[in-house]
């Protein structure tokens, strides 16, 4: 069953937030990572607004879990530590 990781961003530094999206692609590739959206277009009606959202599909929950927990995107979430507040979380898809 498929598995999504929702992020929300803010981006403070845009030219070292590069840094993080290049290092991110190599991990999200590596576990065969969907994106079904991403931008900036949206309404935030409850919470913490942030300016940036992402969907992302993986194949299952435990995809998901590994992409994020790999040395790869750990080394990304390093580059992206000081320049984005993000929030992730990793939801199960409905059953087929």
């Amino acid at each position: 069953m498929a598995a999504y990781w929702i992020a929300h961003v803010t981006v403070k530094d845009p030219a070292r937030y590069k840094d993080y999206m290049a290092l991110a692609s190599a991990a999200f590739g590596h576990y065969n990572a969907r994106f079904l959206a991403r931008g900036e277009q949206a309404t935030s009606l409850e919470g913490q607004a942030f300016v940036k959202h992402v969907l992302i599909e993986f194949d299952t929950y435990q995809q998901a879990l590994a992409c994020y927990h790999s040395e790869a995107y750990q080394q990304a979430k390093a580059a992206r530590a000081e320049v984005a507040d993000v929030m992730i979380t990793i939801v199960d898809g409905l059953p087929g």
